[in-house]
């Protein structure tokens, strides 16, 4: 798919990777909208930068991803603002660090709050923009999940399992929503500097990227060149490709 002129969703957009898929997808010409939960003011500069440098039409969205109303009406929102959505990025996500074996501090609530912001968010922002790009007779959906949905490691249980039925909902998106719309995953591993990794601990941390064949973190850079890779795609649909500085093999 051509992405000069597209408009692409990038929930999360004002995160760590989430700010890189916007550049890398506005670098090809694309439209933006940035959605943020709470940091509005960041999500706005982003808009304000990517208009700026790349000359595209960009604008922030807050919305609550665990609020069906919400996504609904951010999803309405975006087609009225830009015309059109051609691309969608499931790029928000919610993390908590707890070691497997704490079960204890693993609470239901906890285990809600993360399977509500990983996974169903993803698959009602999927649901409300199914339509749209069937009737557009084109569409692109990119999840981001991560290495731990394919192996029991990570920050916690409950992010573990998330990430793995993200990747899941991916095969099966892509099985529900052919042809128009493609639907492919990216898993990256460690990255640095972004809300996932901020609570997490510095020995943690150096444990992750030295057990990595490469020897170091996962690079954002590289996880937003895929995500246009996989909007650009006329014939790949349903995969999960793995950037993780050679640590997991699927």
């Amino acid at each position: 798919m051509d992405l000069k002129g597209a408009v692409a969703l990038v929930t999360g957009g004002n995160g760590g990777l989430g700010q890189r898929i916007c550049h890398a997808l506005a670098e090809e010409g694309a439209h933006i909208a940035a959605m943020y939960a709470k940091s509005r003011e960041q999500a706005e500069g982003v808009a304000g930068e990517l208009k700026q440098r790349y000359q595209v039409n960009a604008h922030a969205f807050g919305c609550d991803i665990t609020d069906a109303a919400a996504v609904d009406g951010l999803v309405g929102e975006v087609t009225k603002t830009f015309g059109r959505l051609d691309i969608l990025i499931n790029d928000a996500a919610y993390n908590l660090s707890i070691p497997f074996g704490d079960l204890d501090s693993l609470s239901m609530e906890v285990w809600d709050r993360i399977m509500a912001v990983n996974l169903t968010g993803p698959m009602r922002l999927t649901k409300a923009v199914a339509p749209v790009m069937k009737a557009q007779g084109r569409g692109r959906i990119v999840n981001i999940s991560s290495v731990a949905g394919l192996s029991p490691t990570g920050s916690s249980i409950a992010y573990a399992v998330s990430k793995a039925g993200l990747i899941h909902l991916t095969k099966c998106m892509a099985v529900a929503l052919a042809p128009e719309t493609l639907v492919n995953c990216v898993a990256p591993g460690l990255l640095e500097g972004t809300r996932a990794t901020a609570n997490l601990k510095s020995e943690q941390i150096e444990r992750s990227a030295s057990s990595s064949l490469l020897k170091k973190a996962a690079d954002k850079d590289d996880c937003a060149d895929m995500v246009v890779t996989m909007c650009r795609t006329e014939t790949m649909t349903g995969q999960t490709v793995v950037i993780d500085a050679g640590r997991i093999f699927h």
